[in-house]
């Protein structure tokens, strides 16, 4: 039986891939340079996941190999979240994004002159330098050798954790996390399900606040599991995935391959009708695809919580009919925050922006409306070029 750290891994590269193949390249392939990169990003990913597929035949892997894994589903999820959002800037966007969007395309129209073009390939590069390293530190620490059929002891190395800890602490988020994690904490003993909806348009970094809930309350559950939904969802495999997350019992999942859609809801509520459970639903698009979904979540009276996010006002507030659900709705960030972010991003430090960018940065920033995927976007741009004012002049 494939371990079930092992099982969100593959669910969460799986799709990732897919994208990768035709709408990503689409999009971004337009600038000369970048499909290459975007190549490179997914032969790395597929290397990735066929390191994965040799861990499925583990029934207990050992901590050392938990935490590499893991970090590789974090890894997927961060990316495809990066790219979903980013796509969805330049692409169909509601009135609501036609600001950033055109400030984007604008920008992308001055990449002949600024020579950006590297900027942006320079970001997929990121992505592909973290996964090397993760690739690097499973063969340093020789993952392949450990022994999985019993209960590892081995000291897990902090620079695995540190690969991810700027992305998973974006600016802004720790107030909003500690707030809302404590209200869903409130009130644990025998209360029935609340669900909390994360609204906001793309690039505000609700998949990231999401996430850092989950990481800072999951220990105070039964189970928990996390999985993203996408435009088309599959409801039949996301129960599954949610199955394989939450449960570790060989003989309940026996037949699992053969269950349809009905049989995977009825078998989950079965799963949880007792247990007080922390399920995150990311991504969310339609109604639709939240009563489908949502039905296979029992409203057991165990303080059972679920965290759904969503870009779509009303697809949240049917995710909350109750009174004691809440709808927490994403705003941009503030003046300071985003400040601190792109300077930090340019210059490794919020404090270290010479005096002759100041005013020119501000201009930028007007620009960027508070959004995380902005900032970090163009802050990309700008790190990779010369540090004199009139290169940043052509894109405020």
């Amino acid at each position: 039986m494939m371990a079930p750290v092992v099982t969100a891994a593959l669910g969460a590269l799986g799709p990732l891939l897919a994208k990768l193949t035709d709408p990503l390249a689409n999009e971004c392939g337009r600038l000369k340079g970048v499909r290459r990169e975007i190549r490179s990003l997914r032969s790395e990913l597929t290397g990735m996941h066929g390191a994965l597929r040799k861990y499925t035949n583990l029934v207990n892997p050992d901590e050392q190999v938990k935490e590499w894994i893991s970090l590789v589903r974090e890894l997927a999820y961060d990316t495809e979240d990066c790219f979903d959002k980013f796509i969805h800037h330049l692409g169909d966007g509601g009135p609501q994004e036609a600001g950033f969007k055109e400030f984007i395309r604008k920008t992308a129209r001055r990449l002949k002159t600024l020579g950006a073009r590297r900027g942006i390939a320079n970001q997929i590069d990121d992505l592909n330098l973290r996964i090397k390293q993760v690739k690097e530190l499973k063969t340093s620490y020789r993952l392949d050798d450990t022994d999985c059929t019993t209960t590892g002891h081995a000291t897990v190395d902090p620079r695995l954790a540190a690969l991810f800890a700027e992305q998973a602490h974006l600016v802004g988020v720790d107030g909003p996390r500690d707030n809302l994690a404590n209200w869903m904490l409130d009130e644990e003993n025998k209360n029935p399900r609340r669900v909390l909806s994360i609204v906001g348009f793309g690039g505000l970094g609700k998949t990231t606040l999401a996430n850092e809930i989950y990481r800072k309350i999951q220990g105070r559950y039964d189970c928990h599991a996390f999985v993203s939904i996408s435009q088309k969802p599959d409801t039949k495999k996301i129960i599954k995935d949610v199955i394989s997350q939450v449960s570790d019992s060989d003989a309940f999942k026996k037949d699992i391959e053969i269950w349809d859609e009905k049989t995977s809801i009825s078998k989950l509520r079965e799963l949880l009708q007792e247990k007080r459970y922390l399920v995150i639903i990311d991504d969310i698009w339609s109604i639709v695809a939240w009563n489908a979904i949502n039905c296979a979540f029992p409203e057991n009276n165990c303080s059972s919580r679920i965290v759904a996010t969503t870009r779509i006002l009303e697809v949240a507030s049917s995710c909350c009919p109750g009174p004691d659900d809440q709808i927490y709705e994403m705003k941009p960030l503030s003046d300071p925050h985003s400040q601190g972010l792109f300077f930090k991003r340019i210059f490794g430090s919020e404090n270290s922006c010479p005096h002759i960018f100041l005013e020119v940065s501000k201009a930028i920033l007007t620009k960027c409306g508070g959004l995380p995927l902005a900032i970090i976007s163009i802050s990309g741009l700008l790190a990779n070029r010369p540090r004199v004012k009139e290169e940043w002049e052509k894109v405020k």
